[in-house]
């Protein structure tokens, strides 16, 4: 994706749309480039205007860190629902993915594949979007690329984002690495993103407003591991499709650990319970775009969630739960009544196409 300029006629944002020669390399896909992409992602490294951008080694490499790089699609339907969109949503899915092995976000690369037809009008405001998200969460998109494929072999625009991150030397977090007695911390409210969705597209109306939560994790996990002694955080996951339950398991398995939860402690909206139980959902297995949930040493774990709390996106932070030894790595969960169910894996999807 580079900056070239182009003197034809402005694009029409307001009745303009994609045509097949938006990607057909030549004058328009230019146009489209410099007129759109560039201009909004406008930074240093894009601005080298090649096909590749070549970029600065992070200084963790010199201390004897690695590089983290993660890969994500995003395909939500509707592409804007209360709370967000597909532009911000595929900046936040990418950069959180860094940010849960304790990575420093330092660039992404966006992919478009754009289906003829598709509003010139939709395509900017989602672009802005990602502009505006990759800007404050301090990651430039430095590269990319567009295609555009025939009216009906796509559905208006799909996003794939890659990003790369610094980790530094001796940090050591991911979801092979919880222990029995850990500490489950989960940063807030579970299952808004899902019925946010929902209910546009279903063209739900609530009492109560229910936006997305999708957000940029990486400043709260900072935070969280500056209040944490090294090597007390062991787990970090953004629990995204299949939701908290889902993610649950999938630590239980690569740990080989079983896990217990609370359900009285897990925080969930009042209206997201209430749409939940109108709609048949359970709200442990819907995404989310903007929490986190972290398996802590013991001793760091009062620490944790203190810092946790103090941060604006873990207000509502709560301890949810523990780990446990069992062979059979099942999540179980104390119920508000006082029994225990099994929490197993996500059977099927309730959602499609949520993030």
């Amino acid at each position: 994706m580079s900056a070239r300029k182009d003197y034809q006629r402005p694009l029409d944002w307001k009745r303009g749309r994609i045509d097949l020669n938006h990607g057909a390399g030549g004058r328009a896909s230019a146009q489209l480039v410099s007129e759109l992409f560039a201009a909004e992602f406008d930074n240093e490294y894009l601005n080298q205007g090649n096909d590749a951008a070549a970029l600065p080694a992070p200084r963790e490499l010199a201390e004897g860190g690695r590089l983290v790089m993660a890969t994500d699609a995003h395909v939500v339907s509707p592409l804007f629902f209360p709370g967000g969109d597909l532009g911000c949503l595929s900046v936040h899915g990418t950069v959180n993915d860094l940010a849960m092995l304790g990575a420093r976000p330092l660039w992404l690369s966006a992919s478009f594949i754009l289906e003829e037809g598709f509003a010139l009008a939709d395509l900017r405001r989602i672009v802005q979007s990602m502009a505006a998200a990759a800007r404050a969460a301090g990651v430039p998109i430095v590269t990319g690329d567009t295609k555009v494929v025939e009216q009906g072999k796509g559905d208006g625009c799909f996003i794939s984002t890659t990003g790369v991150g610094a980790l530094p030397r001796g940090r050591d977090i991911g979801g092979a690495r919880a222990r029995p007695g850990d500490v489950l911390l989960l940063s807030g409210t579970v299952g808004d993103h899902g019925v946010a969705v929902l209910s546009q597209r279903e063209s739900l109306e609530f009492e109560t407003a229910i936006t997305s939560d999708t957000a940029a994790l990486h400043g709260l996990v900072e935070a969280m591991l500056a209040a944490a002694p090294e090597g007390a955080v062991h787990v970090l996951r953004d629990p995204t499709r299949g939701g908290l339950a889902t993610t649950l398991n999938e630590i239980a398995q690569q740990s080989g650990v079983g896990i217990e939860l609370d359900e009285a402690a897990i925080p969930v909206l009042p209206q997201v319970d209430a749409a939940c139980e109108l709609l048949g959902l359970d709200p442990l297995y819907l995404a989310n775009e903007g929490k986190l949930v972290a398996a802590i040493a013991p001793d760091a774990a009062a620490a944790v969630l203190a810092a946790m709390q103090r941060h604006p996106l873990g207000a509502q932070a709560a301890r949810i739960g523990r780990v446990q030894a069992d062979e059979h790595c099942f999540v179980q969960m104390r119920t508000r009544l006082g029994g225990r169910r099994i929490v197993d894996w996500l059977s099927g999807e309730p959602l499609p196409r949520i993030c």
